[in-house]
């Protein structure tokens, strides 16, 4: 079969034959639509994800949206290695429907971002009852704007939408959320102090983490007030931020992060359904590009706002 394949860490995939994937009782092969490049599939194939095999060659992709046999489209994902989604045929352990309404590539597209805050959000709110104030850092990058969207669809409060893209945070604020621009002044430390948050998903870490912690730490939590939990989810910004020990005496925090290895698949898949209804009911909207398998390498290089879709290149023959 026609498959995207990553040689080595160093170089990026190319169209090329690769053995059928192997089936296991009870599954068959799924004809792929679409599915998406993300921050992971990047770093699974150049070796620098925690989850990495390194062994190659490989398929990249961890998750599609796909045609079973019987026409029903589905979003599946956790190929068994060296196999990915970004292939004409597909063997996965699981195959969700996609609801009615919801744009097949839009799904491809967005289903792995829209879950690492989605994830987050609904631990949350079974723990405690309520999500109170949500701080996102990052919220002008895809996941960070999709986290925004869904704490407002599950009842937060009040959302603090901290970035760096002033005009993304222009589109957030029409969402009724309080935008924070940061790397200019004291921006993030005056919204923490007016609104504390009783939970912060961070897409970047690094020095925008040190930040959130100086101004956190700023802020004398209220008698009786929640613990403030802090998920890091992403480091686009540092793989290491320094805590202040002040912050971690004065108040009830708790630092975890969420991610492959720390969130199960059961959990993941639990929750799926929901977020797929999201893409069908406007709550997610993707904006998206979509690239042939024969054209991987250009959907490798593509830099852009949008997310990167690889379909089949008998989707856009003719």
């Amino acid at each position: 079969m026609r498959a995207a394949v990553v040689t080595s860490p160093d170089r990026p995939p190319a169209p090329a034959e690769f053995p059928e994937p192997e089936t296991r009782p009870g599954q068959e092969p799924l004809h792929l639509v679409g599915a998406g490049l993300h921050h992971v599939v990047r770093g699974l194939a150049a070796g620098r994800h925690y989850e990495s095999t390194n062994a190659y060659p490989l398929v990249p992709g961890v998750d599609a949206v796909a045609r079973a046999a019987d026409g029903r489209l589905v979003y599946t994902g956790f190929p068994r290695a060296p196999w990915g989604t970004m292939a004409e045929r597909l063997v996965t352990p699981f195959a969700l429907d996609v609801p009615d309404g919801a744009d097949p590539l839009a799904v491809a597209a967005g289903m792995n971002p829209a879950m690492s805050g989605w994830m987050v959000l609904t631990a949350r709110r079974a723990e405690v009852g309520r999500l109170g104030t949500v701080l996102v850092l990052g919220a002008t990058g895809m996941s960070g704007s999709l986290a925004v969207r869904a704490a407002l669809a599950l009842g937060a409060d009040r959302v603090l939408a901290a970035g760096r893209d002033r005009t993304a945070l222009e589109r957030l604020a029409a969402l009724d959320v309080v935008p924070v621009p940061l790397g200019e002044g004291g921006d993030l430390a005056r919204a923490v102090a007016q609104e504390p948050p009783t939970l912060v998903l961070d897409f970047v870490w690094g020095p925008v983490a040190e930040a959130a912690f100086a101004a956190l730490a700023q802020v004398r939590p209220a008698d009786g007030a929640p613990e403030t939990a802090y998920a890091q989810i992403g480091s686009l910004a540092g793989e290491t931020a320094a805590v202040p020990a002040s912050l971690l005496r004065s108040r009830r925090i708790r630092v975890t992060g969420s991610g492959i290895g720390s969130v199960s698949r059961e959990a993941l898949l639990a929750e799926a359904p929901a977020i797929l209804d999201r893409f069908a009911d406007g709550t997610f909207d993707v904006p998206y590009t979509a690239y042939p398998l024969s054209e991987v390498g250009a959907a490798w290089a593509h830099r852009g706002r949008d997310r990167v879709v690889v379909v089949p290149d008998s989707a856009v023959a003719g």
